[in-house]
């Protein structure tokens, strides 16, 4: 009984089978030629069962579907061949012999089903009895198993957190110390090592498919090496502290309103480098890219951040210009302020991809700052950051050029070149800055997964004042250099050597060279 049946239930790749060849040898192959009419073929073709393919003397034991027509003939008695004793397996098949040959398979599998209840013996229907018995207790603990899987299922899906939100975690352990001669303004320098952390956890939701809104809590600290070295210049790319305290640092909603079209509405820290592409991708990460906070991507992205803002993007995946436009505002939360009356910053961003392996991006920013004169983003010297000293308010006009080339599959070059125009909003002061760099990144170096990294340029640097009593240009030249190995443990674990040096700090020739050194480890969940 058992064989019978195997038999039966193998018929459905039989029948595919069947079907093609059966229909093949329905009805003659100059039938197609001809454009014959369907009675016109039957007459013609008056086709014979065959018992035996070795009846058709145009099937060789070497033909690729030699077993499987084999099989159809002899065993199942599925197919018919024509009075010149040929099978002709090559010719095209048509929706009517297609229509035949499924007819005629479907009529042998009936034929099988019912018989088949004529050739169930006792012995098998007693075997199969003893079988149940002797396997009663399995099939039970089998039962039990199943039964207690679909209990705890439907707990879980009682008790989960969200449907649609999706939990996301990110902890950095890093080592870390500042080392080298004199600090920048005398002194010598704090040669301590330091163990901090930065934690968060990130809540992404959707409400439709197409959008999602993102809620981030953070805890950290890390403390800058400013005062250590005197400069910002050596400040780190997961640098910051609240003193482990829980922080909501994101809260946004992403939408897309038209095809093409991408809207972030961001309602706490509008950081617009988390917004568009700064062309920079294998190091502008915090916890997985560059150790520094210079060379994670062009300050102008930091430029124009804010408290809360509005970003747009027209241009999908694939399109080769995107365009993308921003507002941004500072501490919107004070009535005498407002969204539109407090520091702001406006962003417009092309981006083009010429080819498939370059990408290009003009970017500018029109940025008013009330107060902090923070003009390069903590980036930079001094006099960079603060032109005409703090506490003025400053209008600056920002310019930026990006790009990021693949070279091959694992190797990216980058880089960017900034310009920035400052002008005293309430007084005579115009100022400029610059700044530039270049990134080089390998994939898969050594190991797959590591990232291998090297980081070369010039920090914002105060080039011109005028118009300022007291105002002085930064008279020589610092340069950055940064060196990183991304090792990949696993899935989830990632430690980073680094090393960053700064040439001149604060652009003074004068001070000695700072260096930076840490050991990052990230865990993701």
């Amino acid at each position: 009984m058992t064989k019978l049946f195997w038999n039966v239930f193998k018929l459905s790749p039989v029948v595919l089978a069947a079907t093609f060849f059966a229909a093949n040898s329905a009805f003659a192959g100059e039938a197609t030629e001809k454009n014959t009419s369907v009675a016109e073929l039957s007459e013609e073709s008056n086709i014979g069962q065959v018992t035996s393919v070795s009846q058709f003397t145009d099937v060789q034991p070497t033909d690729w579907a030699f077993q499987a027509l084999q099989s159809l003939v002899e065993r199942y008695g599925c197919i018919a061949g024509y009075p010149n004793s040929t099978f002709r397996g090559n010719r095209a098949l048509t929706r009517y012999e297609f229509a035949a040959g499924l007819n005629a398979c479907l009529d042998r599998v009936n034929e099988l089903i019912a018989i088949a209840t004529e050739q169930v013996n006792s012995g098998d229907l007693n075997t199969l009895k003893r079988l149940q018995e002797e396997y009663a207790a399995e099939l039970a603990t089998l039962r039990g198993r199943v039964d207690g899987l679909e209990f705890r299922a439907a707990e879980l899906e009682s008790n989960q957190f969200s449907t649609t939100a999706k939990l996301k975690g990110e902890a950095i352990f890093a080592v870390s110390g500042a080392f080298g001669d004199e600090k920048v303004g005398g002194g010598d320098i704090d040669e301590n090592v330091i163990l901090t952390n930065r934690v968060r956890l990130t809540f992404d939701s959707s409400f439709t498919g197409k959008d999602k809104l993102r809620v981030r809590l953070q805890a950290r600290n890390t403390p800058g090496f400013d005062d250590i070295t005197g400069t910002r210049m050596a400040r780190l790319g997961f640098e910051g502290s609240n003193e482990n305290n829980v922080d909501l640092t994101e809260l946004n909603y992403t939408f897309k309103p038209a095809k093409g079209v991408m809207v972030k509405i961001d309602a706490n820290e509008a950081d617009l480098n988390d917004n568009v592409n700064v062309f920079n991708p294998l190091f502008k990460s915090s916890g997985g890219g560059a150790i520094s906070r210079y060379g994670r991507f062009n300050p102008i992205y930091r430029a124009a951040s804010g408290d809360a803002g509005v970003t747009a993007t027209l241009g999908g995946k694939k399109s080769p210009i995107k365009l993308t436009g921003a507002y941004t505002s500072g501490n919107p939360t004070k009535t005498d302020s407002g969204f539109f009356n407090g520091d702001n910053a406006f962003l417009g961003q092309v981006e083009l991809k010429p080819m498939k392996s370059l990408n290009l991006g003009l970017t500018y920013v029109r940025r008013f700052d009330s107060g902090s004169a923070n003009v390069t983003g903590s980036t930079g010297s001094s006099l960079a950051r603060r032109p005409f000293g703090s506490g003025v308010a400053t209008k600056s006009n920002h310019y930026g050029v990006q790009a990021a080339l693949k070279l091959n599959k694992k190797t990216t070059l980058a880089g960017w070149y900034g310009f920035v125009d400052a002008d005293e909003f309430n007084g005579a002061g115009d100022s400029e800055v610059q700044y530039w760099a270049a990134t080089l990144g390998m994939k898969d170096f050594g190991s797959k997964g590591n990232t291998l990294g090297l980081i070369f340029g010039q920090p914002p640097k105060l080039t011109k004042i005028s118009g300022f009593a007291s105002g002085t240009e930064d008279q020589d030249t610092s340069y950055h250099l940064e060196g990183l190995y991304k090792m990949k443990l696993n899935d989830n674990i990632a430690v980073t050597p680094g090393l960053l040096v700064i040439f001149n700090p604060e652009h003074n020739n004068n001070n000695d060279t700072v260096y930076v050194g840490t050991l990052r480890t990230t865990f993701k969940f």
